[in-house]
């Protein structure tokens, strides 16, 4: 059985992009999941087809991704991934019902971000602006722009020129679901992307132009973001900071972070970041709490008492 030919997942994944504005990484997201509940439907019974399976054969199969030690936050995703699919085709008269209705999520802690020192941050610019040539000016951009946004990964590579049409002082980025949002540069960042600039020819193939802010040869025609992630883990080695502490995501952590230590609002930090949910930029608070706390226990003076 051909697990890509179906009519059904295909029509739900074209509502997404046609209607949501989903984006590739999130269809490819919603079709991994689903594509494997499909492949475990065909091991337990060939002839099953996924818009037919009832709440049984879903709780059965949650039971075995627990007994397979997949862990609770990819369990999750699976499960919301599953509910929308039914909806949809509860919407679309598919099916009566959606079998996913009655079904808990599994119980997941959330895990509090990575977090790298307003001194580590330092120490990565102050390297980054040693690296000669055009690869070292492209890498301060890309650092300067992060850190003064907090983008998302995806969406820093896939800027568009016309992001900075406006006034070269503010990005307009196209977030999740189509939501755009104005985000504020520094002028050291809006200084970096100015340099960059003079040298971007340098990423395209001699003739050649392209739509994107930072351009590569690659299949999607910009800079991948795998390729994002090895340069920043070079950049960490040379600032002497662990490579596995240092993503595009740990820098968008930092970001949110320092300027909440610094006094920003939460709502304010919400628009920025692009969440539809002021919970999901409320995990920066605790983060924030736990470093007030080993402060406290560290420094107050009844402490030693």
């Amino acid at each position: 059985m051909e697990i890509a030919n179906d009519p059904l997942l295909d029509n739900f994944l074209a509502m997404l992009v046609a209607e949501r504005g989903a984006t590739l990484n999130t269809v490819a997201a919603y079709l991994s999941d689903l594509t494997d509940f499909k492949k475990y439907l065909i091991r337990i019974d060939h002839n099953k087809k996924i818009e037919d399976s009832c709440p049984r054969q879903i709780k059965d199969y949650f039971k075995a991704l627990n007994q397979n030690h997949i862990n609770a936050r990819t369990s999750a995703r699976r499960l919301s991934a599953l509910r929308q699919f039914f909806l949809f085709l509860q919407s679309e008269s598919y099916r009566p019902d959606n079998p996913t209705r009655h079904i808990d999520g599994p119980k997941q802690s959330r895990t509090l971000p990575k977090l790298l020192s307003e001194e580590e941050v330092e120490r990565l610019f102050i390297q980054a602006y040693k690296i000669t040539g055009v690869e070292g000016i492209r890498l301060v951009c890309l650092l300067e722009v992060t850190y003064a946004t907090g983008l998302r990964v995806s969406e820093l590579v896939s800027l568009p020129n016309s992001a900075l049409s406006r006034d070269p002082n503010i990005l307009l980025v196209n977030g999740k679901g189509g939501r755009e949002r104005i985000i504020p540069l520094t002028d050291a960042a809006t200084k970096s992307i100015s340099s960059y600039r003079e040298v971007r020819q340098a990423f395209l193939k001699p003739g050649t132009q392209s739509k994107f802010l930072f351009p590569s040869r690659s299949a999607q025609g910009f800079l991948t973001r795998r390729r994002v992630g090895q340069l920043l883990k070079g950049l960490a080695i040379k600032s002497n900071i662990n490579p596995q502490k240092l993503s595009p995501h740990v820098l968008r952590h930092a970001f949110a972070t320092h300027l909440l230590d610094r006094g920003a609002d939460l709502r304010s930090l919400q628009k920025m970041l692009g969440h539809t949910d002021i919970s999901t930029t409320q995990i920066y608070t605790h983060v924030l709490g736990n470093r007030l706390m080993s402060i406290v226990s560290t420094h107050h003076p009844l402490t030693k008492k």
